[in-house]
Order: C-alpha cells, then sequence, then structure tokens
C-alpha cells in the first residue's frame, strides 16, 4: 500500500471512529478504570491510557486472525 493510500486510509478510519464514539461511550469505553481525567475551572485534559491499551488489543487480535 503506498504511503498515500495508508493517510487517506487512516484519516477514514478515525472519521468513522469519531462518528461511533458516542455510541461506543453508551457501553462505557472511555470511562474505564486507568483512564485519566483532569479538571480544573474551564480546563478538562482527558487521557485515555485502558482504553488506548483495550483498543489496540482488539486491533492487534483482528489484525492478526485478518492475516490467517
Amino acid at each position: 500500500m503506498t504511503p498515500s493510500r495508508w493517510l487517506i486510509f487512516s484519516g477514514a478510519l478515525l472519521i468513522f471512529a469519531g462518528l461511533l464514539w458516542p455510541l461506543l461511550a453508551k457501553w462505557g469505553l472511555g470511562k474505564l478504570p486507568g483512564d485519566i481525567v483532569i479538571e480544573r475551572g474551564n480546563f478538562r485534559l482527558y487521557l485515555p491510557v485502558t482504553t488506548s491499551i483495550l483498543v489496540s488489543l482488539i486491533l492487534s487480535l483482528l489484525f492478526w486472525l485478518w492475516r490467517k
């Protein structure tokens, strides 16, 4: 896959994930233990550490199964 196609595919995947985010939030994804939220006044910092690890594991499993 050429770099330009890879970039387009990655962008489309991010748009798709962004559109699905409200549905995934209803299932509790993004509010797992280990996700860091810092709120001070009108500032909010959100670091989804556990969610990122879980999504990475699921995607790794799917890509591994896809290659077989």
